[in-house]
């Protein structure tokens, strides 16, 4: 029994130990956003100082994908790419402002496939503003929400219904 519980506290510890040098090596305060999706990877980065991180993760169950290469470029000019050991690879900026609105393209090399995907850089705006209105987005969010109201309210209808009939209250 003493072995079973020093199997778990050792494999608990050295889960925690991975866990600690991977956080330690991804720079604070990285928040990873989407930046370019294909129906097979999706590519999430941050902007941290000077350089772009990024993380490729398969899309359909979201775990990293092993063996893949990539090259960057924002608006033509190819940008150099770093591998790091937990995972990530590291694109260095070089004077380039985290809020650039170039166009990012990633060339993805996994599984024997060649992609080429196309996005922004994380924080740079993607869109103009949406109009006072609320735009499209507004518009979508309440015919759905009339959608759910008329779901109820024909769910309610037929509840008195049978239970008018029920009670023979009919009329």
């Amino acid at each position: 029994m003493k072995r079973v519980v020093r199997l778990r506290v050792l494999t608990l510890t050295a889960a925690l130990a991975c866990a600690a040098g991977a956080l330690a090596e991804t720079p604070a305060g990285a928040h990873f956003a989407p930046v370019a999706h294909s129906s097979l990877v999706t590519v999430e980065g941050a902007v941290a100082a000077d350089a772009l991180m990024l993380r490729l993760r398969r899309t359909a169950d979201q775990q990293p994908v092993a063996g893949a290469e990539l090259a960057v470029t924002l608006d033509g000019r190819n940008l150099p790419v770093t591998a790091r050991p937990e995972g990530t690879w590291e694109v260095a900026l070089q004077g380039i402002p985290p809020s650039a609105a170039g166009r990012l393209a990633i060339v993805v090399a996994h599984d024997g496939v060649r992609e080429v995907l196309e996005g922004q850089l994380p924080g740079a705006a993607t869109t103009p503003a949406a109009p006072a209105s609320g735009g499209l987005a507004s518009t979508l969010i309440h015919k759905q929400m009339a959608w759910w109201i008329l779901n109820v309210v024909i769910v309610l209808i037929g509840v008195i219904a049978v239970s008018r009939r029920a009670s023979g209250g009919g009329g």
